[in-house]
């Protein structure tokens, strides 16, 4: 009988000793959140500035509180996407050498994200209602994936930038990216210069 037990504790031992695995526990990788976006929809700005454009119905238009902010400046927040789009204004003066300073001073402004994004692509965007734009697209993990320029070559300027305010992954916000995208060509394609008063 012990020895038949014997055998019965030996082949227990032998069969839960098996059952170990020698592979390490790897943890899955996070998933990307589900983002789920609206149907576009868009309605003109009311507000009184130099230009008019329709914007997106699921953003709110707030005066920019940056400290050297100057009039006319506007973040156009979208509060469930954790995200902005920053529009800053510059009367031209019917000036080119002032026109050609602050469009230099957008390209300085894109140059310093060089440091961590892997491609910087420029092109010129033509809107049908007449717009031209210059369109740049970043690519990598920094804080604005997305730019514009456009300007009427006489008495206005205005550009664009889209921030993120997260710390998450630009794969992960790639959907939300796009969305902002195709809202930034919307304003383009519906923006109006107003009369320059000076």
């Amino acid at each position: 009988m012990l020895k038949i037990l014997g055998s019965v504790v030996m082949v227990l031992v032998f069969l839960l000793s098996s059952c170990k695995s020698n592979t390490t526990y790897v943890p899955k990788p996070k998933g990307f959140p589900r983002i789920i976006l609206p149907k576009p929809a868009y309605s003109v700005i009311t507000q009184n500035h130099p230009f008019e454009f329709e914007m997106s119905k699921f953003a709110v238009m707030e005066p920019d509180t940056f400290a050297l902010a100057e009039p006319h400046w506007v973040i156009l927040k979208y509060p469930k996407l954790n995200a902005i789009i920053q529009l800053t204004y510059k009367p031209t003066y019917n000036s080119l050498p002032r026109l050609q300073g602050i469009i230099n001073d957008a390209y300085k402004l894109t140059s310093k994200h060089q440091v961590r994004a892997y491609s910087i692509d420029e092109k010129i965007y033509n809107a049908p209602n007449g717009n031209k734009a210059t369109i740049l697209n970043l690519k990598g993990d920094i804080p604005s994936q997305f730019q514009f320029f456009t300007t009427d070559t006489s008495a206005h300027y205005l550009r664009g930038a889209i921030y993120f305010k997260t710390a998450q992954a630009n794969d992960s916000l790639a959907p939300v990216i796009d969305f902002l995208k195709e809202d930034c060509i919307h304003l383009i394609n519906t923006l109006k210069w107003k009369k320059s008063k000076g």
